[in-house]
């Protein structure tokens, strides 16, 4: 971060020791302050090791969750409506395979940014933010696991 710095001096008055004596000692204020050249602080370098990234607190876990979470939802509620299955005759029935694939695609396109150094804070603006994208992961992640208790106590489908 550059600065520069700006020296102010500022007299004050003569001070004499003895009134007899010709000594007189002349004081000044010197104060130095420095001014930041940059308006916002350099971004901080964003860890790209795979240890870092996938870490528990790191930015890929609950990313990658939600977002699985939230296709999950919507395709569970889509099979009950058109086929009138609930969650676990969806998943006994090649759910799996199709959540796997699924998985792994949303996943690799999800770690790629994150190895390249790119956060999705950079990229989100308007209605449509980051963190907008983790409440309704999570919220997904509670209405999935909602909507499979539910079908599991009344065992049937929810609509």
């Amino acid at each position: 971060m550059a600065a520069t710095s700006v020296f102010m001096s500022t007299p004050v008055a003569r001070l004499t020791t003895n009134p007899s004596s010709r000594r007189t000692v002349n004081f000044a204020v010197v104060r130095c302050m420095s001014q930041d050249q940059q308006s916002s602080p350099a971004p901080k370098k964003v860890s790209t090791k795979f240890s870092d990234v996938l870490a528990f607190s790191g930015p890929a876990p609950e990313r990658i969750n939600g977002r699985l979470a939230m296709i999950g939802f919507v395709s569970a509620m889509v099979v009950e409506l058109t086929n009138g299955q609930d969650v676990f005759a969806q998943i006994s029935h090649g759910g799996v395979s199709a959540f796997v694939a699924t998985s792994l695609v949303l996943s690799l396109a999800s770690l790629v940014p994150l190895f390249k150094g790119v956060r999705a804070e950079s990229k989100s603006s308007g209605l449509m933010t980051s963190d907008a994208e983790l409440w309704n992961g999570r919220a997904a992640m509670l209405g999935l696991v909602a909507l499979a208790f539910t079908e599991y106590v009344t065992g049937s489908a929810l609509v």
